[in-house]
């Protein structure tokens, strides 16, 4: 009885079959090849004009806020301030002489502008007194008035004397008007209005009383004359 023939082992397998030994020996060059590759690639340098492959940039970058200090504003003396002379609040919170608004850069004395001052408002009534008679124990006193508004308007005349006692008042021409009396003199109220540049004289009787008054005003306004 014949006996069936082993397969070979070991060197003798690898012998017997060659197409292993040929196998093994591409995939080892190819290994070789590929890690021959990998590392002329990482020891050559970059060829002339070559750029090196550009960075990514942030779209934006903000820096961190940094507080900056503010100066605390310079005191302010009295009779020295930087707006009415026009200069920083430093320099005038110095004491330097250019802070002085009344003096120059250079030390002389500048020109100021003193306030306008409005021009007198003309009464709308205008009164004078004088005395028309004079004799023994009183006298009749008289206030001419003259309107110079343009429109028509009624008056009021007030005077005031030391003493004495008012015996009658009157207008000449014209409606009377309504006399109050009072311990020291007496009001009257006139009864017609006077036109546009007309005139009205108010008379009256005073006894011992002294012909200058104390006061006379029409509509409010000191009577000239006196």
């Amino acid at each position: 009885m014949r006996r069936v023939p082993r397969p070979p082992h070991g060197p003798v397998a690898i012998a017997t079959s060659p197409w292993i030994v040929v196998g093994a020996g591409v995939v080892v060059m190819v290994v070789l090849l590929i890690v021959a590759l990998g590392a002329y690639r990482g020891r050559s340098p970059a060829p002339d004009g070559a750029q090196p492959p550009a960075l990514p940039v942030p779209s934006a970058v903000v820096a961190p806020s940094v507080p900056t200090s503010v100066p605390s504003p310079a005191p302010v003396l009295p009779g020295i301030s930087g707006r009415a002379s026009g200069l920083p609040p430093s320099a005038a919170g110095s004491g330097s002489p250019s802070a002085d608004p009344t003096v120059g850069p250079i030390g002389k004395p500048t020109a100021t502008r003193s306030p306008s001052r409005a021009a007198p408002v003309q009464p709308a009534m205008t009164g004078r007194y004088r005395v028309v008679q004079s004799f023994d124990g009183g006298f009749i006193g008289e206030v001419a008035m003259v309107n110079t508004s343009a429109r028509s308007r009624g008056w009021t005349v007030r005077l005031e004397f030391s003493g004495g006692r008012l015996v009658t008042a009157w207008v000449e021409g014209v409606p009377q008007g309504t006399v109050r009396q009072s311990d020291d003199g007496f009001t009257y109220v006139s009864g017609v209005e006077v036109s546009p540049g007309g005139s009205v004289s108010l008379r009256f009787h005073m006894e011992r009383a002294s012909s200058t008054p104390r006061e006379c005003t029409v509509d409010g306004v000191r009577c000239d004359g006196l």
